[in-house]
């Protein structure tokens, strides 16, 4: 089998397993991360099948939808790719990437337990799908989805979060940005992606005062 035909079984795999899935993280969200994943690729030197296969898989199983568990989406992702004829150290290092994704992980204090210039290309990408205009709409949809205010002027952002205490975190939606979109363009890694965010960045600082104008009838 070669590299195309893996990503066109990936792919294939990808959308049964998430038909249906919240619009935040469904086939669309995967797409849009692999595109940006190629786009960011194109300049930096990384294995292409390594963040092709991670960028597909990265939200196989986000914890997030399954009870907070972090171990089930690096598992289903082992066993698709171990069934397919693919290198075991292709197969451990997109493992790892799904591992180490997710923005949750760059709130703790503790040392990196892994890094590669593959994962720091696919997380910019799938973070660049946080912010700017389809963050915001990402955003508010998971919000709605779980039954959260829109916003509280009573209720402040928590800042400074641990990773268990925004896991666990409830707020009204507008707080999300002070917790989370705002902080992703000073975490990207790539030059690529530094670009890209500073755009949709900007994006969203007009976006919230054009909401809190609106919120306090102003014009």
């Amino acid at each position: 089998m070669n590299d195309a035909e893996i990503i066109e079984e990936t792919i294939a795999f990808v959308k049964e397993t998430l038909k249906g899935a919240e619009g935040g993280h469904d086939w669309f969200h995967i797409q849009r991360v692999f595109n940006n994943t190629l786009l960011i690729a194109k300049d930096e030197q990384v294995d292409v099948l390594v963040v092709s296969l991670a960028a597909l898989l990265h939200d196989i199983a986000d914890a997030k939808f399954h009870n907070g568990d972090e171990s089930v989406g690096p598992r289903v992702a082992k066993e698709f790719l171990e069934s397919l004829d693919i290198d075991n150290e292709v197969i451990s290092h997109v493992v790892n990437i799904i591992k180490h994704i997710s923005f949750k992980n760059s709130l703790s204090k503790k040392k990196k337990a892994f890094d590669s210039k593959e994962l720091q290309v696919v997380q910019d990408a799938d973070r660049l799908d946080a912010i700017g205009a389809i963050g915001i709409a990402r955003t508010f949809n998971y919000g709605g989805f779980k039954g959260r205010e829109l916003y509280n002027p009573a209720v402040a952002p928590q800042v400074d979060m641990t990773k268990e205490v925004y896991k666990k975190s409830n707020g009204p939606t507008i707080n999300h940005f002070y917790e989370k979109l705002l902080l992703l363009k000073d975490k990207m890694n790539t030059e690529t992606g530094k670009k890209l965010a500073a755009q949709r960045h900007q994006f969203m600082l007009d976006y919230l005062e054009q909401f809190y104008k609106e919120w306090n009838g102003r014009q």
